[in-house]
């Protein structure tokens, strides 16, 4: 089982999770429900609290780490994290995208309805405003986020994810 307790901490679980087989979870997390967790992923609360709302996708490869005793990770609903994207010690709001292997670093803040781009890197403390695409190494604000991104790509991934780890209930991968 992907779940390990650590410092008499034991991660939690919310209703209808899915996680792959190989992905890691240890010591202070939460989870909401309708979350899924894809091949790969780990999540390691062992320096720090991890909190992840409803609905958030954590795709194959991405790690969620935090500071010890410095900077926990904060994530709110509908928060899609790409394939390979390293998220520590920062606040998430709802309804973002992180792209594929973006670096989001300690005390950012991401407020909803915002993308970081694929490959950016948000360095430490960058406020990401609402409504906007980052993008680039430092990340930078680059255009608004339009009503179409924020239905066709933010919402829709979030709501393809839990579709597809309800393909995955018949393998018995759910612990």
């Amino acid at each position: 089982m992907p779940i390990y307790p650590l410092r008499n901490k034991t991660p939690q679980l919310g209703e209808h999770c899915f996680l792959a087989p190989n992905a890691v979870i240890i010591g202070d997390v939460k989870l909401g429900s309708h979350c899924s967790v894809w091949f790969n992923a780990v999540i390691r609360g062992d320096v720090n609290a991890i909190r992840i709302g409803n609905r958030v996708n954590i795709q194959d490869h991405a790690m969620l780490h935090c500071t010890y005793q410095k900077a926990a990770l904060s994530i709110g609903d509908d928060v899609s994290i790409g394939h390979r994207a390293i998220v520590h010690g920062c606040t998430i709001e709802s309804k973002v995208l992180i792209g594929m292997g973006a670096i989001v670093m300690d005390y950012c803040r991401i407020e909803p309805y915002s993308i970081i781009a694929a490959g950016a890197v948000v360095t430490e403390h960058t406020l990401v405003e609402s409504g906007w695409i980052y993008a680039g190494t430092p990340a930078k604000k680059i255009k608004p986020v339009s009503e179409a991104l924020k239905t066709g790509e933010i919402e829709r991934i979030a709501q393809n994810y839990m579709l597809y780890s309800s393909w995955y209930s018949e393998l018995n991968f759910n612990h």
